[in-house]
């Protein structure tokens, strides 16, 4: 029985009982992110084209980045309603519905018809289907987190909960990777007329393989002592908002700088090799798909160092390294040269996952139980819609206004210094029981 079991009352779980709860969350969330990051690598190579084709390549690129926004604004409505209903029937249920409405909202964008077939439609239909999008993802972290979080115990949490944390970075090595096959066995005009469709459409493979393993697991311990003790909230959110305002600020804070910093990495610099630098697409997406390899090794790392030296440290780490990275970052870039473009992307999602390993576990402390769920997709979506939402779109705008991408680097730095400053302010709560972190949260 591990140490959260003992404190709240639940019942043991079987045999390798945990590890199969990390492995539906982070299945179920590398598929989520599989389908989110493939509508990033696809905005930046070919909704600009297909779906915004009169723009020139930079303004088409910006629009199609605002459809990729909205997808963000959608997030706090997606963690609000699946916080609301997590904290009260359960974090299982709410997952697997995430899973379905990421899953078709995906397999629908593959078969969406351009802008040269049905004019304005087109880019309204890729609206209403990445706002699905946004909703779904909104929902499944929270989720899929705390399932892992509320099963493991509290001196390895934050290894624990790193595991769906690398199934983002599993997610972006799978779209990477299928645009990297799709590239290099299809000319460029085969791509954009129909070899782009094919990794959205194989969503519903991955989909189905999901919901197949995330329906074995059972319902988290610690919810479940909640609702037998009926704890359970009416409006968990408002409790969250009431009870905890400095958790939601700090939790806000500290996802400022992993955010940003990842899709200015991710999404941006795509833009930017491609259409400035003068970078092939596959020497682009070959540099992302390594530095998404490394990443997903080096979130594990983190989060386990962060359950011996603390979350607070680690967390520090992360960002200074990447403020003081991004200048080193775009001078990389803008050299063109293969291993310099590599190198820039590695370590900047080495950094990022500094950030990303112990953000689980860290974000989970700030609230108790019965508001946990809620608590942390407001945090975590909140922040989305200011940082992972509008980065492409400010750094695209910087590059266009100051034809340099000195203001980028700063842009991203100043977010790095919100999110060190949010380490400071932050208590440090490693090793602790949730049993322990409710009573003193009340």
């Amino acid at each position: 029985m591990t140490e959260t079991e003992e404190a709240q009352g639940a019942a043991p779980m079987r045999a390798g009982g945990l590890w199969r709860v990390i492995a539906a969350s982070m299945i179920g969330t590398t598929i989520e992110w599989y389908d989110f990051f493939l509508y990033g690598s696809a905005a930046a190579l070919v909704f600009n084209k297909l779906f915004f084709p009169k723009a020139d390549p930079l303004v088409g690129a910006m629009l199609a980045f605002a459809t990729y926004a909205l997808g963000f604004a959608a997030r706090p409505v997606g963690g609000m309603v699946f916080g609301h209903f997590g904290d009260r029937i359960g974090r299982k249920r709410l997952l697997m519905a995430s899973l379905m409405i990421m899953g078709g909202s995906t397999v629908l964008i593959g078969l969406l018809p351009t802008y040269g077939q049905v004019g304005l439609l087109a880019p309204l239909l890729l609206i209403v289907l990445r706002l699905a999008q946004g909703f779904a993802v909104g929902g499944e972290w929270g989720g899929a987190v705390l399932l892992v979080a509320e099963h493991g115990d509290a001196k390895r949490r934050g290894f624990w909960t790193s595991w769906p944390q690398s199934g983002v970075a599993a997610g972006s090595v799978l779209a990477s990777g299928a645009l990297v096959l799709m590239t290099a066995f299809q000319p460029p005009a085969e791509f954009l007329a129909w070899g782009w469709r094919i990794p959205f459409l194989l969503s519903a493979v991955l989909i189905g393989f999901g919901w197949w393993v995330r329906s074995s697991i059972e319902e988290s311990p610690v919810f479940k002592q909640v609702q037998v003790s009926a704890l359970v909230h009416r409006a968990p959110i408002l409790e969250a908002l009431r009870s905890r305002p400095r958790g939601v600020a700090i939790g806000i804070a500290l996802r400022i700088a992993e955010n940003l910093s990842y899709y200015v990495i991710t999404a941006f610099s795509i833009t930017y090799a491609t259409e400035v630098v003068g970078i092939s697409r596959a020497v682009a997406l070959n540099a992302l798909l390594i530095g998404a390899s490394v990443q997903f090794c080096c979130i594990p790392l983190f989060g386990a160092l962060s359950d011996r030296i603390g979350r607070r440290p680690v967390y520090a780490l992360g960002a200074l390294g990447m403020g003081i990275w991004a200048f080193a970052f775009f001078r990389m870039l803008a050299t063109g040269a293969t291993p310099m473009v590599i190198g820039a992307i590695v370590v900047g999602l080495i950094f990022h996952a500094a950030m990303y390993g112990p953000q689980a576990a860290f974000l989970a402390e700030l609230f108790p139980t019965r508001i946990r769920y809620s608590g942390i997709s407001v945090a975590a979506q909140l922040s989305s819609v200011f940082a992972g939402a509008l980065a492409p779109i400010i750094a695209i705008a910087l590059l266009r206004q100051t034809g340099s991408a000195t203001p980028v680097a700063i842009y991203v730095a100043a977010g790095c210094a919100i999110s060190l400053t949010a380490t400071l302010f932050a208590r440090e709560t490693r090793g602790e029981t949730f049993a322990d972190l409710d009573t003193r949260h009340g």
